[in-house]
């Protein structure tokens, strides 16, 4: 698999991975107790939330890539290129969770992408 492959997955699977598990946690409704028994209760509903599931596997997915390029791309040039998740993340963020996203962080998202080109040019 090429880096661009292994990069674009690695991206993509952390920004589900987020959007999914913030799905799930939202369906849970807030922790306000913490009680033992009250946050045992409420990890059993989240761990039985298919979101949170997939959330997971999404997560894991991400983490293998990532491992993947540690063992043979520069590390200087995997962290910055895995900051393209918080695009992906907004995104997400944006068509499926269906939050507003303001203008200062659609301006930040593209500085953002603007700091991984840089780094990425030869």
């Amino acid at each position: 698999m090429t880096v661009a492959a292994l990069v674009l997955v690695m991206v993509l699977s952390d920004a589900a991975g987020d959007v999914l598990l913030a799905r799930a946690m939202k369906q849970t409704g807030p922790i306000g107790d913490l009680r033992p028994g009250v946050l045992l209760a409420t990890a059993a509903r989240v761990a039985g939330n298919p979101n949170f599931t997939l959330g997971i596997a999404m997560a894991t997915l991400h983490f293998g890539c990532f491992l993947a390029l540690l063992s043979f791309a520069e590390f200087s040039f995997v962290i910055p290129a895995a900051a393209l998740v918080y695009v992906a993340s907004t995104l997400g963020a944006r068509w499926v969770l269906h939050e507003r996203v303001s203008p200062r962080r659609w301006l930040g998202i593209l500085l953002v992408c603007a700091g991984v080109a840089l780094v990425s040019l030869p």
